[in-house]
């Protein structure tokens, strides 16, 4: 098994020992407070306020466009911070935890949907930056997705620490500069004037939903990476109310903002509508907003390569047992970002086009893994599993995970005919509907309910001693109550 022994290596120059093992109660160190701070900072960058001119681009209003984009965040946050109470309970990484329902090595079906969604956003955040700072200081763009790439890297080698205190740095910056744009415009001292009348229409405004909503799902596979140092009793609501909160509040904040850049502007690329909005609040604060933006975006893009990471680790995992080692953790992270850094090249200024197209598609295939999972954490099993049994191929959660994949599947082909892929494809029925992008949701709720039809004769008891054993070998107490 790959669980850490009672007294792990120290820190190599503050760089994190774990990746996708244990970890032990001792080592517990996280705050539950900072869950909040942390996920409000990862939505609180200019690819968040680039979500708000959806709607505009389709002919929504600045109204609807801010209401699709709340209801949107509000959905997708809700799939999202349910799986965050699982890092502190278990003590383990989102996707080890998915072999009790898919196999030890079932579990590469939706490991491959989460490596494509992370390196896709992270090619595309990479050029939003490289872009972003091109525009607007010249710097040479393929430099900029180096410089930006290794800063995000380096912050994902040291790891969780050091992740936490650069966004809570960036979090205390940002708060009180993005504050005083919105009041500005609030008060109608930030210019600008309705650039076009805008309307409601059911497939704009249901497009900008699933924008929004997508944005916070696609957290949904590591959300427990940076939760699982949080002690094991911490209350589960709280860890909830802290990560919904986090993640909500800043991205419905900005996305709202994004739609009024949009549509008052004049500008059709977010970074520089944000900035020239500042400096007509303030000369040179829009630069300032701009600057801290890119920074809390690269920020983001370490968190990211961080868990594909993780998400990586455990596939190879999957296939062989493996020494979850601080060699291999470095080794994963560097190839991983020459693998983005070679994709951004290669694709330019059409990439943030193209992995936009993938990262819907990526909604559809992480949206069948999220219901099983919280189905089978929440209403099954509740929260109690054999950790150990999570690292042994034969252990009782099996190699394949019959009802997890056949719920998963079941739900993906259900939704397929919903499908709205721009330019790409539209299902039979979402063309009826008029354009209508209803498939994720229809594939959340197949799949919750498949997987609750064929785990009817499931009965958690008969879990119990493999359970309690694995409590007893890790030394660990039983984690707090629902």
């Amino acid at each position: 098994m790959n669980e850490p022994s009672s007294a792990p290596a120290e820190p190599l120059l503050g760089i994190e020992t774990h990746s996708i093992d244990f970890v032990p109660e001792h080592e517990r160190h996280g705050r539950v407070g900072d869950q909040g701070l942390f996920w409000f900072l990862s939505n609180f960058q200019f690819f968040a306020i680039a979500i708000g001119f959806v709607g505009p681009s389709l002919g929504l209003s600045l109204g609807y466009t801010a209401l699709a984009g709340a209801v949107g965040i509000v959905i997708g946050t809700a799939f999202q911070a349910f799986h965050a109470s699982q890092g502190a309970e278990m003590g383990l990484p989102q996707m080890i935890q998915s072999r009790a329902q898919f196999g030890y090595r079932g579990v590469i079906v939706p490991l491959l949907a989460t490596l494509v969604s992370v390196a896709g956003y992270n090619v595309v955040s990479t050029v939003l930056a490289s872009e972003g700072l091109h525009a607007l200081w010249r710097v040479d763009r393929s430099t900029a997705v180096v410089g930006a790439s290794l800063l995000a890297t380096t912050l994902a080698i040291w790891g969780y620490d050091w992740l936490h205190q650069a966004f809570r740095i960036l979090f205390w910056i940002s708060l009180p500069l993005f504050s005083f744009l919105s009041l500005a415009i609030l008060s109608g001292k930030a210019g600008g004037a309705v650039q076009a009348g805008g309307a409601f229409n059911w497939p704009a405004f249901v497009t900008q939903l699933a924008s929004a909503a997508s944005f916070n799902i696609g957290s949904a596979p590591y959300v427990s990476d940076y939760s699982r140092y949080l002690p094991s009793r911490t209350p589960r609501v709280l860890i909830i109310a802290n990560v919904f909160a986090g993640s909500a509040l800043s991205a419905i904040w900005l996305i709202a903002l994004g739609a009024w850049l949009a549509t008052h502007v004049g500008i059709d690329d977010a970074l520089l509508a944000l900035r020239q909005a500042g400096d007509v609040v303030r000369p040179g604060l829009g630069s300032i907003l701009a600057a801290i933006s890119i920074a809390a975006l690269v920020a983001t893009i370490g968190m990211n390569a961080y868990s594909g990471m993780l998400t990586l680790v455990t596939a190879a995992d999957s296939l062989r047992p493996l020494r979850p080692t601080r060699a291999l953790r470095v080794a994963v992270l560097l190839a991983l970002m020459a693998f983005w850094i070679a994709v951004a090249l290669s694709l330019g200024s059409k990439a943030v086009t193209y992995v936009n197209g993938v990262l819907v598609l990526m909604l559809y295939f992480l949206m069948p893994w999220t219901a099983v999972n919280l189905i089978d954490y929440f209403f099954l099993r509740r929260g109690r599993y054999s950790i150990v049994d999570l690292f042994l191929p034969r252990g009782m959660y099996g190699s394949w995970g019959i009802r997890g994949l056949t719920a998963y599947a079941v739900g993906f082909v259900a939704s397929v005919p919903f499908f709205v892929i721009p330019n790409v494809y539209t299902g039979v029925l979402a063309a009826r509907l008029g354009g209508v992008d209803l498939g994720w949701l229809v594939s959340a709720v197949v799949s919750s309910g498949t997987y609750l039809l064929v785990s009817r004769r499931f009965n958690p008891d008969d879990e119990n001693l493999m359970v309690s054993a694995s409590r007893r070998a890790l030394r660990q107490a039983p984690a707090g109550a629902p």
